[in-house]
């Protein structure tokens, strides 16, 4: 971990799911990795996933009003027209359906419950309804509300997540400076985060792994208050904080 953080200051986190709480990467590469080896491509996960990325997050910005199993089966398509390879609809289709079957990081659940005896848990996340409530379904979470790309037509690193959030705590009763955004992604995260002036700590789940893998790298400026390696990480110190 590194930076200063208050964390008795904070009264509510605000949580990316997918690649902070939810491992997206093994769930997407479950679906690419044998249409790979069906297509005679040596890539290894690490290529592929990399290959998806630029697509995935090319078709978010091109139609942010599509439901995200939509978005999976067409950046699927793109990536393997860019690889020489043709994503046939059954491929495309299995990867659009996959949501349920991504697994959650081991330590999430249990985080997640010990984060939620000190703060209130808020979820802003690139992904639908009904694909959100099947991961939740692993992880367990009593958060207080739920903000999909489904409910603001847009994805991120647009600012739509976060003009609802703040929306939200102003519901909720909770002041901006007493709110703490968690997340993996500096693209589609930290970056969106900092320009609507909300604080936020990297959760680094790919440290000691070089490259950005299935997200871009940051297409702006970045910021975090702090950076720890996993979420029970940050659940450590809020336990520590508050004792």
């Amino acid at each position: 971990m590194s930076g200063t953080l208050d964390l008795n200051s904070v009264q509510a986190l605000s949580f990316d799911c997918y690649g902070t709480l939810i491992d997206w990467e093994t769930g997407i590469a479950a679906v690419l990795a044998p249409w790979a080896a069906e297509q005679g491509l040596a890539h290894s996960h690490e290529q592929l996933l990399v290959a998806y990325a630029g697509n995935e997050a090319a078709v978010e910005r091109e139609q942010p009003a599509a439901l995200y199993p939509d978005i999976l089966a067409t950046a699927f398509r793109r990536t393997g027209d860019q690889l020489g390879a043709p994503v046939s609809d059954s491929w495309s289709m299995r990867l659009a359906g996959s949501v349920p079957d991504w697994p959650a990081f081991p330590d999430s659940p249990e985080a997640l419950a010990r984060l939620a005896s000190h703060y209130r848990l808020i979820i802003v996340s690139n992904v639908h309804r009904d694909g959100f409530a099947a991961s939740n379904a692993r992880l367990q979470g009593d958060f207080a509300a739920v903000i999909t790309a489904q409910d603001v037509g847009a994805y991120k690193p647009a600012a739509n997540h976060f003009k609802a959030l703040t929306a939200k705590l102003a519901e909720l009763g909770v002041a901006r400076s007493e709110l703490l955004h968690v997340a993996q992604s500096l693209f589609h995260d930290h970056v969106p985060a900092k320009r609507a002036g909300i604080q936020s700590v990297w959760i680094n789940r790919r440290h000691g792994r070089e490259g950005w893998g299935a997200t871009p790298p940051p297409a702006g400026e970045v910021a975090y208050a702090a950076e720890y390696r996993s979420l029970a990480e940050l659940a450590d110190a809020a336990d520590a904080a508050f004792a």
